[in-house]
């Protein structure tokens, strides 16, 4: 008897751990949580409908995370989330179109420019010392510029 009273309440221990799983991914947004909560919640309807033990609820959760996490995945691959300011973490596609002056001269398609309060590896055609150049591409750390 006591048996069966454990599997009539072992749904709600899902379903708060569902909760907490969701209540985590809003403090700590990532988009990840959220598909586990949604696994956790599904095990605890499926315990609240059938009288299954824990183990076999365990493996329903474990399956239940994949199949959620991996759905979630394709559907943010699917449904790409459009963002304000697309080049947020490129730094070197923001400087893209601006003038910099050339602090070591560009000889052999090589030499360095002043961005900001930095100094960058800089590729194009020759320039000499404190010429004007403007950045038309990125690679890396490595800026290309042409003449002005």
């Amino acid at each position: 008897m006591t048996h069966w009273l454990t599997l009539l309440h072992d749904h709600w221990a899902w379903l708060v751990f569902a909760a907490l799983l969701g209540i985590a991914e809003v403090l700590m947004p990532g988009v990840f949580l959220i598909w586990i909560a949604i696994a956790a919640a599904l095990t605890g309807l499926v315990a609240l409908a059938l009288p299954i033990g824990l183990p076999l609820q365990l493996l329903l959760f474990a399956g239940l995370s994949i199949v959620a996490v991996w759905g979630g995945r394709r559907w943010y691959v699917d449904n790409p989330v459009a963002s304000t300011d697309p080049l947020l973490n490129d730094r070197t596609a923001r400087l893209i179109g601006q003038i910099v002056t050339v602090v070591e001269p560009i000889t052999g398609g090589e030499g360095r420019v002043k961005v900001g309060d930095s100094v960058w590896t800089a590729r194009g055609n020759d320039a000499e010392l404190g010429a004007r150049v403007r950045i038309v591409s990125a690679e890396g750390a490595v800026l290309w510029v042409e003449g002005t």
